[in-house]
């Protein structure tokens, strides 16, 4: 199975689209991880010099829901003091170390010590066995007695698991742990192997996805005294942070003497005796940080104001976003001036105030008046650009005192166990059934409230709204808990069979691409979106399209996107009514049929632009409700969805959103799939399409799609799942996984047989180069944040800013999936760049599954290399590729852009 996801640079639903379908790297192995330069908010943290103890890097913290020691503040404490809180707060900072591997010699040639440490915090063990000489694959053995160290603990008959102790050579160090193995040079034993185990998290670390082995003869294999490749280190599920690049220092010295023709299994006493070596190796590790925020309020004696203290020990430069509220609903509100000093408006609706360094030097501090006349204070806090501190999913809440009541909090309060969570871009764990249970609760009390012959009388129709308002977000807060809690389909189930030999293969080269499929067509297709949300306009769209085919295929496309050609109430083709009436705004029947012809002519496939989820009606019920149809597929309303509450349809529920212009199909009804595949194959039979364009695939189950596809057999098809990206506060959210999961979610209930445009990488395309902030270009694994970089083989965009088209075009053009190009771009004073672009791509023959390696994911600049074979960058930052073996030759140059081509 394979997937595939689409790129494009126009809008998928309510405009055309450019966009590219990508596709999973083939080693699921495999992980990039962006530069320490891409990290925010890094400190660096010096120890003594050593070599076996360098510095650590503290980076960019990362957030988890937790329960936390609230010793770090103390609250204000006067007899004055209406009101204090302690809000605990627990971080995760990620915390840069390395692991050591040294192998010595001995006081003779037959003794060595094979030496395994670690600089970080965590209860570490080596999980570790012997190799044999005539042993067959890659299983262990149990080491001889006289190897294995005090206080190991034998597993089954193959392992042995050693701890780590602290170094009593490296006192200093207080993280360096170490475990040494004495050996004796034999003939039987051809090898050590390990893993290492952080026993606090359950991480295993690896070489690379495989076990670490030390040769101890050195005819195991020409490359046998280093250990793992040079190209990279990866670790076992579970592991956090990133991994850089091995930096290997050999410190043995080479006998030049080596004479390959002695394979004695006795040891060799001059030309090919054993080397020692030393290893470091990056790693990270994740700690907890123990922090909190402390409230505190008393009343100004000259204003009667409320004036609110608010203190936290976080380090760094720390953001309040806050505001007000006048009753129960916590609507917020800006008060009136005066404010803190650093403080702006954020969209009329919330303050943001810069919280002002503490006297200590430790921690941040604000103090806010409020007036009487407010019931709340409302707040959460901004740490970096991806990172927001709320209550539990909520606004942090402060009730104010006013004039009828006074409030107390007991001592006891302020010592509270609370769980607090941060937003990260990070996938969330917390466990919300007891937090939707009290949505649920908050829903039914009001839902009685409003329903009460005693509110429908004394409250103002206004308050009812209000009620019926708080009742729609509560119920889409608790679907979104749902939502998030369905199991979800990890990129690392994630493998293609046509990749497997890629996958098993030791050497560094581009994994092919898959054979033909309806996901990925051939691997090295070029689409072009061939109309645009005009183009119904002129009425005779076909033959001008159709005088254009040759040119297209000088280009290099290979498919091109028709739009939707069925008879349709809206003039663009997307609200459909008789499907087997082809007589549509972009010409009739005989004209489609010609420009499809002509495109097979020019060795083009064609895309038809299918709407399968909804259909309008022809005729109304007795209702008034239009929910019948009728030409060739006359429909009842047991064709309609039963959820739909504007249609009065007789099915089953929906498998998917409801689109409300026009009726829900209920594709769970046997008659309405025997239909569609039906009108599938006549489609491409009688027109000669040759694959599909799957419009709102939101709106029903993939496996749905499976059923049509499988039926009508097409040469590639693509979905459009389109679904809002994930903000928090206005601001695009640098972690989009939930997002790209959904699409990934989509597709692989239609087992791989659909692509999908990517709308994630679209998405972020547009906001980092709108807004100047590249770094969004790579997630947290270092690889491209949407689908592209999951699930490369399926993936789509919409329009970019106005002037940088180009740039999003260098992205898509170069990467792995599947490239879509907008008909009005090729068209247009981009044409010659373009082609530029697509030759380059043709030329390295960069398909849906390359590799691709950030290199740079910065604030003015992205930079990679796809393939070994091109290199590229966006941004007006600076980058030239690495200079070394491989020599580079610029190709294309524009506007902040780059392109170069290996020599």
């Amino acid at each position: 199975m394979s997937m595939s996801t689409t790129l494009t640079l126009e809008p998928l639903f309510r405009r055309p689209i450019p966009f590219s379908i990508t596709h999973r790297s083939s080693n699921p192995n495999t992980f990039f991880f962006p530069p320490p330069s891409s990290l925010s908010s890094s400190t660096i943290i010096k120890t003594p010099s050593s070599s076996w103890s360098p510095s650590h890097k503290l980076h960019a913290p990362k957030f988890q829901a937790f329960a936390a020691n609230t010793d770090t503040l103390q609250p204000l404490q006067s007899s004055d003091v209406l009101f204090s809180k302690i809000f605990p707060i627990n971080r995760t900072e990620l915390l840069e170390g390395k692991i050591f591997v040294r192998l010595d010699q001995g006081r003779d040639l037959r003794n060595w010590e094979l030496t395994v440490g670690c600089n970080l915090p965590g209860k570490w063990v080596l999980h570790w066995g012997v190799s044999h000489l005539d042993d067959v694959g890659s299983e262990w053995d149990q080491p001889p007695r006289d190897m294995i160290p005090p206080g190991s603990v034998p597993i089954k008959d193959y392992a042995i698991e050693t701890p780590l102790k602290k170094s009593s050579s490296a006192a200093e160090v207080d993280n360096f742990h170490e475990v040494k193995i004495d050996l004796t040079y034999n003939s039987e034993i051809s090898a050590i192997n390990f893993v290492l185990k952080d026993e606090e998290t359950g991480t295993w670390f690896q070489h690379k996805g495989r076990d670490f082995k030390v040769p101890l003869v050195s005819y195991l294999k020409e490359d046998a005294n280093v250990i793992g490749p040079k190209k990279g280190f990866s670790f076992w599920p579970g592991a956090l942070g990133q991994i850089s690049n091995i930096l290997l220092k050999s410190e043995a010295m080479h006998d030049n003497d080596q004479d390959n023709s002695k394979q004695s299994s006795e040891p060799k006493q001059g030309n090919s005796k054993l080397e020692g070596f030393y290893v470091e190796m990056p790693i990270t590790k994740e700690v907890t940080v123990n922090n909190s925020i402390s409230v505190s309020i008393k009343k100004c004696t000259e204003t009667s104001n409320n004036l609110l203290y608010l203190e936290t020990d976080i380090p760094g430069a720390v953001l309040l976003h806050w505001g007000v509220c006048k009753d129960d609903l916590r609507r917020w509100e800006v008060p009136p001036a005066p404010y803190p000093a650093e403080t702006i408006a954020f969209k009329d609706r919330a303050l943001r105030t810069k919280l002002q360094s503490r006297d200590s030097g430790k921690g941040n501090s604000v103090e806010i008046s409020v007036g009487e006349e407010f019931s709340g204070f409302l707040f959460v806090v901004k740490l970096d650009e991806n990172t927001w501190v709320n209550d539990k999913g909520n606004d942090f809440y402060i009730p104010l005192s006013s004039s009828s009541s006074s409030l107390t909090v007991k001592r006891e309060d302020q010592s509270e166990r609370v769980q607090r969570e941060v937003t990260k871009v990070e996938s969330q764990e917390e466990s919300s059934s007891t937090f939707t249970d009290g949505i649920i609760n908050e829903i039914r009390h009001l839902v009685t409230d409003i329903s009460s012959e005693k509110t429908r009388k004394t409250k103002s129709k206004e308050a009812q709204e209000s009620i019926l308002q708080e009742i729609e977000r509560l119920a889409a807060e608790a679907y979104s808990i749902f939502r998030t809690n369905i199991p979800t389909f990890s990129e690392e189930t994630i493998v293609e069979p046509e990749a497997a030999a890629a996958v098993e293969s030791e050497t560094l080269v581009s994994p092919e691409p898959p054979k033909i499929s309806s996901g990925t067509g051939t691997g090295y297709e070029i689409l072009c979106q061939g109309f645009n949300w005009e183009s119904h306009k002129s009425g005779r769209w076909y033959m001008e399209l159709k005088d254009k085919a040759a040119e297209l295929a000088s280009f290099g496309f290979t498919v091109v996107w028709l739009p939707p050609p069925t008879e349709s109430v809206s003039p663009e083709g997307y609200m459909p009514k008789d499907l087997y009436n082809l007589n549509s705004r972009y010409g009739n029947i005989d004209e489609l049929k010609d420009v499809v012809k002509s495109f097979h002519g020019n060795g083009i496939k064609v895309l038809g632009d299918v709407v399968l989820n909804h259909r309008c009606a022809h005729f109304k019920n007795q209702n008034g409700i239009w929910n019948i149809f009728g030409g060739r597929l006359n429909w009842d309303d047991r064709a309609v969805v039963a959820d739909d509450p504007h249609f009065q349809g007789r099915g089953n529920k929906s498998s998917g959103d409801n689109f409300h212009a026009a009726p829900n199909i209920d594709h769970s009804q046997e008659f309405v799939r025997k239909d569609i595949k039906e009108w599938l194959l006549w489609l491409r039979e009688e027109i000669g399409y040759d694959g599909w364009r799957l419009d709102f695939v939101r709106g029903f189950w993939g496996g749905y799609v499976k059923d049509y596809l499988e039926a009508s057999e097409p040469y590639f098809a693509v979905g459009e799942y389109w679904d809002s990206l994930s903000y928090t506060y206005g601001e695009m959210d640098h972690n989009q996984d939930a997002h790209r999961q959904r699409i990934i979610d989509w597709i692989n209930a239609t087992n791989g047989t659909a692509g999908a445009f990517d709308v994630t990488t679209k998405g972020i395309l547009h906001t980092a180069l709108d807004k100047c902030e590249y770094w969004r270009l790579s997630d947290q694994k270092g690889k491209p944040p949407g689908v592209l970089g999951w699930w490369p083989s399926r993936a789509g965009h919409w329009r970019f800013p106005s002037g940088k088209e180009m740039q999003g075009y260098a992205y898509i053009l170069t990467h792995p999936g599947t490239p879509s190009v907008f008909y009005d771009h090729i068209c247009s004073h981009y044409k010659s760049e373009i082609s530029t672009l697509m030759s380059v791509r043709q030329r390295n023959k960069i398909h849906c599954r390359s590799t691709v390696k950030i290199l740079k994911a910065e604030r003015d600049v992205y930079a990679a290399i796809i393939d070994d074979k091109v290199a590229m960058k966006i941004g007006p930052g600076h980058f030239e590729p690495p200079s070394g073996s491989q020599k580079w030759s610029s190709v294309l140059e524009g506007r902040d852009y780059k392109i170069w081509e290996a020599s």
